[in-house]
């Protein structure tokens, strides 16, 4: 059978999904072309292996490759208009979204997929690390950096390939995995699906996606996880599950948590043994991350005691809680988190972190429609800072809708006035941030848009400052 990914071009190679895919397929040998629309830093890496990229999008991008491509490989956010699409469309050529194409590249291998509305990325990576410390040299595709290896992705060689598997376009039911995980399922993404009902039923098509004789390993502590798991059950799918509440014989059972040493310490009941697994990230939510990736690093064949010592050396991922510099005293952090639950969990992580130091955060909301329908859960979850900076809303894919803008989630926060601070303009936050601190706070930039620039600026701001 011809292989439809042996010349492939990818329309927005740079994005984190696209990037990963393109890593996997240059190392088993496949040609490579792309294109998107600014230079990334992924670039460089992809250019060095061999990739034709072009800057720019347009159709005669498609003949980066001598011969053209076999495959043109899209994601959801590429329109019919696009030019590269068009002229794919135009010549015939068999197009693929980026999840049938990471799909192809599972092929032949045992796969463990993780799902969820919140964890997905650092569950996935703590797997992944995990694997690699037990010397099995997963394949993987992750939707961050890791930062023991700065890659998002990886062709290994030992049969198993590990992937985050995203749910916010259903696309991740193209997937067969033999091991599940889903973190939680709490409403997100209803600008695609539409409803709360339709986002969680896609969470059940993927229960029918398990391979037979696989297992879904669920968060007992979510109503949406534990929800799912019973309905796992009924279908005579075999599940572990994780948490506080987790209390079956093949469950891991968390009895404790607590901080230590920038990160956490978990006491876990596991078939008949309590064990101590150490994280190297702050937060209880990162506990039960690590507990999800033990499950599953155990029903893919690897050792209990190389798992936990695994565990205990990640490192982290890029844009969770990512340690970005100290001026003038104050400590910046950088994190990923957009929706109000993952906002709160981790400005509960964070507190301990800032050791008796005040906790200012500079949070973007991400996207008109979450921000117009968790502008309140929002505003109460960032009431768990000190001080908050709320910038305008990142739109990504959306257009501005009327009425919808950072000011709802800042009048929503339940602070005292003079220490909530709604600033539309972006180049202005950098001096604002720099005005409100001082020796020993913490500042944390935190959204899923750009954002992540902010920290570099406010400590230059710092650095500045008598």
């Amino acid at each position: 059978m011809t292989n439809p990914l042996e010349r492939a071009h990818l329309v927005g190679i740079g994005g984190a999904g696209m990037s990963g895919i393109a890593r996997i397929l240059l190392a088993r040998g496949a040609a490579v072309s792309g294109s998107d629309a600014k230079e990334t830093r992924a670039f460089l890496t992809l250019r060095a292996q061999g990739a034709r990229i072009a800057v720019g999008q347009a159709a005669e991008n498609l003949d980066l490759l001598p011969g053209g491509p076999t495959a043109v490989v899209v994601s959801t956010a590429i329109k019919e208009t696009n030019p590269e699409l068009a002229e794919a469309r135009r010549r015939g050529l068999t197009v693929l979204h980026r999840s049938q194409a990471l799909a192809e590249l599972m092929s032949g291998h045992r796969v463990a997929c993780v799902a969820g509305t919140h964890g997905k990325t650092s569950t996935t990576s703590m797997l992944t690390v995990a694997l690699q410390h037990c010397r099995l040299d997963p394949s993987f595709a992750i939707g961050g950096d890791l930062n023991e290896s700065g890659a998002n992705a990886h062709h290994g060689t030992g049969g198993i390939f590990v992937a985050e598997a995203d749910e916010s376009d259903g696309s991740f039911l193209v997937f067969r995995p033999s091991v599940a995980v889903v973190t939680n399922v709490e409403a997100d993404h209803l600008d695609h699906h539409g409803t709360v009902e339709a986002y969680v039923a896609v969470f059940d098509s993927f229960l029918d996606r398990i391979e037979p004789g696989g297992v879904l390993v669920a968060c007992a502590d979510d109503p949406g996880s534990a929800a799912l798991a019973e309905r796992a059950t009924a279908k005579g799918i075999r599940v572990r599950r994780y948490g506080r509440l987790a209390t079956g014989p093949e469950d891991a059972t968390i009895l404790d948590y607590r901080p230590a040493d920038g990160g956490g310490l978990a006491k876990i009941s596991l078939a008949g043994q309590e064990i101590e697994l150490g994280v190297a990230v702050p937060g209880e939510h990162m506990a039960g991350n690590a507990v999800a990736a033990l499950l599953a690093g155990i029903e893919l064949g690897a050792p209990l005691a190389e798992l936990g010592a695994g565990i205990a050396a990640f490192g982290g991922v890029r844009r969770r809680f990512e340690y970005k510099g100290t001026a003038a005293g104050v400590r910046v952090y950088d994190d990923y988190a957009h929706h109000p639950t993952e906002v709160d969990a981790q400005l509960k992580a964070v507190r301990p972190a800032a050791q008796g130091g005040r906790v200012v955060v500079v949070f973007q909301p991400h996207m008109y429609s979450r921000t117009e329908t968790f502008a309140t859960e929002f505003g109460s979850a960032l009431g768990l800072a000190d001080e908050v900076v709320v910038l305008d809303v990142f739109g990504a894919r959306e257009e501005p809708k009327p009425g919808v803008s950072g000011a709802l989630v800042a009048d929503a926060v339940p602070l005292p006035a003079e220490r909530v601070h709604y600033e539309p303009s972006f180049d202005k936050v950098p001096a604002l941030v720099a005005g409100l601190v001082a020796d020993g706070d913490l500042v944390l930039t935190m959204g899923a848009g750009d954002v992540t620039m902010l920290g570099p600026e406010v400590l230059a701001e710092l650095e500045r400052r008598p």
